[in-house]
């Protein structure tokens, strides 16, 4: 009964105010935090739909069940659809076997996941929020992605994934606000992804689904519904590991993911027309493996870095790139290394707009760093 009540509370809180948030209204908070720029893809890649990113990852997710039988999804709620409609339709479509609710216990979820993908089935596991990660975190780093090693590669749990709604939503504070990626970016063994839309969520999340690493997969819940792309219909997948250079130049590298990418490109374009500063833009897609080929080639060219991310800025994953880049683009640097991120408190409720990493703090620094 306790843990019904839980459910039933929980989506009392949830559904009028994280839902809602997720539509991006338009409040001066989330019209000055980003301006959403879609992908677009090739004619080759055949017929399009226009989806946003919860449907692009409903879509993902039909399709991993449809063509691999072995294929399980299981979290809370996930049966009518989930808090935030990501599994809408597919308990109707595949039954109860195969899409079903988990009692409201991360660990048991996390340590089903990983008997589940142990005994040769493909695993897809949702943690309602990834805030709530962390009382499945010993099962992930200390079985999950350690299983292959410590049996010499006789045994492994790969086909194993973690869906995890993450970062700022508006007005989620504390609970419901959090971007956890560089706690599991520590971890050899597991495979960290954050899409940026919903072209690369589908492609991404499926290949993460069909990877043979246990993959941790964090989804921008603000971008749920204020993203939308004209994506692919077919069944696709894009690489892990592999950073994308989104906008080309040779005076500053920005890197961020997730939804902060979209800050960066706003930010870009202010670059250019206020300060004739041409910026070079990555979304590094992927924290672990991260893609170092591509940051040292854009550090070596343009001479200086911003990085910029949502968690805080003390041990967050722009601190592990930094630290790369000083060793190898040392004599390259024109400027010490920037990181625009959240500040070192939990995440605020009314004060998210200071805390966050908006465009016009990440502009301030490419001021400083042309400056030095």
């Amino acid at each position: 009964m306790a843990l019904l009540n839980r459910s039933v509370s929980l989506f009392r809180l949830l559904k009028p105010s994280l839902l809602g948030a997720c539509q991006v209204k338009a409040t001066p908070t989330r019209s000055s935090h980003f301006t959403y720029h879609p992908d677009t893809v090739a004619d080759s890649l055949g017929d399009t739909t226009r989806l946003n990113l919860f449907q692009s990852i409903n879509n993902a997710m039909d399709i991993a069940l449809a063509t691999d039988d072995t294929s399980v999804v299981f979290g809370e709620d996930v049966g009518f659809g989930g808090v935030f409609r990501c599994t809408v339709g597919l308990q109707d479509k595949y039954g109860k076997d195969r899409v079903f609710n988990t009692p409201l216990c991360e660990q048991g979820i996390a340590g089903f996941a990983i008997g589940v993908a142990v005994g040769g089935s493909t695993a897809i596991a949702e943690m309602q929020f990834a805030d709530y990660i962390f009382p499945a975190f010993d099962q992930i780093v200390n079985e999950a992605a350690k299983y292959r090693y410590r049996s010499g590669n006789m045994f492994d749990c790969g086909k194993l994934t973690f869906r995890a709604p993450c970062g700022a939503v508006g007005h989620g504070a504390l609970y419901h606000s959090q971007s956890p990626e560089a706690y599991f970016a520590h971890t050899p063994g597991l495979k960290v992804v954050i899409p940026r839309g919903p072209i690369k969520a589908k492609g991404l999340l499926l290949s993460c689904i069909r990877s043979d690493d246990p993959c941790i997969f964090f989804e921008p819940k603000v971008l749920y519904r204020s993203a939308v792309e004209m994506v692919p219909d077919k069944d696709y997948e894009m690489p892990i590991g592999k950073a994308d250079v989104l906008e080309e130049g040779e005076d500053v590298t920005l890197i961020g993911w997730g939804t902060q990418v979209h800050v960066l490109r706003e930010v870009s374009q202010i670059a250019k027309q206020q300060l004739n500063v041409n910026c070079e833009v990555i979304d590094l897609v992927t924290i672990l493996p991260w893609d170092t080929e591509t940051i040292f080639e854009s550090v070596k060219k343009t001479g200086r870095l911003i990085i910029s991310h949502e968690a805080p800025i003390t041990n967050g994953f722009g601190a592990e790139i930094a630290a790369a880049v000083q060793v190898e683009c040392f004599l390259n640097l024109e400027a010490p290394i920037e990181r625009v991120c959240g500040f070192d408190t939990p995440f605020p409720h009314i004060f998210e707009p200071f805390y966050l990493p908006d465009k016009w703090r990440c502009f301030d620094a490419i001021k400083k760093i042309m400056n030095y």
